[in-house]
């Protein structure tokens, strides 16, 4: 049995998970609501005060889906009651970031600023102080968008080996590589 799969969630006060008969399993808590399908073979059970996956059998298929979303509704849990946030920094000279509701303008070294609308259920800010890199600040209670848009932020620029400029996650370690001159 999936190790993963078979550990139960546990349920905090405050949040309310419904399964339909459709196996859709709807999350609501302080933070928002969440909606994840599951596939038809895996089936769940409400506990007092925690969520139980079971698979039908041992197929390989079966114990790949059983440990997945198995995960994906407890990060659904975790995200409406705590949330997810993400900060990343823009490093290079000139590389500035603003954000005004749900837009951000990024200046990252290009001939035109970049411009992005995030989505709704993202709050963004941006954080300039003398000095510092900027960081773009992103809070959502859903895992899966919030890495799919600090992953397209990061596409936009991805830091380079040799100087070391672009977008990075706060705390990323970039391998540096030694330039032309070293190799002489």
């Amino acid at each position: 049995m999936s190790r993963i799969g078979k550990a139960p969630i546990p349920v905090p006060k405050g949040v309310q998970i419904t399964v339909s008969d459709k196996n859709v399993v709807t999350v609501k808590g302080p933070k928002g609501t969440l909606i994840q399908t599951l596939d038809p073979a895996i089936t769940v059970k409400q506990g007092e005060g925690e969520l139980v996956f079971e698979r039908p059998t041992d197929l390989k298929h079966h114990k790949a889906m059983h440990g997945l979303y198995r995960a994906l509704v407890a990060n659904m849990v975790k995200g409406v009651t705590e949330g997810f946030v993400i900060e990343q920094e823009l490093v290079g000279v000139g590389y500035r970031a603003t954000a005004k509701g749900q837009r951000l303008d990024l200046a990252l070294g290009f001939s035109h600023n970049v411009a992005l609308e995030l989505p709704a259920e993202i709050k963004v800010s941006a954080a300039q102080e003398k000095g510092k890199n900027p960081i773009i600040r992103l809070e959502s209670a859903d895992k899966q968008l919030i890495g799919a848009v600090a992953a397209k932020l990061r596409g936009l620029r991805k830091p380079e080996p040799y100087k070391g400029k672009g977008v990075r996650f706060v705390g990323e370690n970039v391998r540096r590589k030694a330039g032309k001159a070293a190799g002489k």
